[in-house]
């Protein structure tokens, strides 16, 4: 699955996966649409909060995101009842590029309710 461009309504069993800050202020960019549009809660910059997955993208290197996708990709397995649609996190405010983001997402590539941005799957290598 790919995840739309624009994404403005979510069905109950969708969640919007977005890049934030651990401190959950979500001023700007995919991080404010989930908090006007989502349920995101402010001050809450990781994990679950509405119809939203926090992924924090803003405290350091690639090496400091990587675990938090981890944790999102076994949350996600354990939630086979839920369609998460993944953005571009990182590559906005955050300043990363999709090459340095999406290869974090392979182990996504088996999952039938994970989608990525366009372009992530040949980034990561998912077929």
């Amino acid at each position: 699955m790919i995840t739309p461009e624009f994404i403005t309504s979510l069905q109950e069993n969708e969640i919007f996966v977005f890049g934030s800050n651990l401190a959950g202020a979500h001023g700007g960019g995919a991080a404010r649409q989930a908090y006007d549009m989502f349920g995101a809660e402010w001050g809450v910059g990781v994990g679950r909060t509405g119809q939203c997955y926090a992924i924090p993208t803003m405290q350091g290197g690639i090496d400091t995101i990587r675990p938090y996708v981890d944790e999102f990709i076994t949350y996600a397995k354990q939630h086979p009842e839920l369609i998460f649609y993944v953005t571009r996190i990182g590559c906005g405010i955050a300043g990363f590029r999709d090459a340095q983001i999406a290869p974090l997402f392979s182990a996504a590539k088996d999952l039938p309710n994970v989608a990525l941005p366009q372009g992530w799957r040949e980034l990561c290598n998912i077929k």
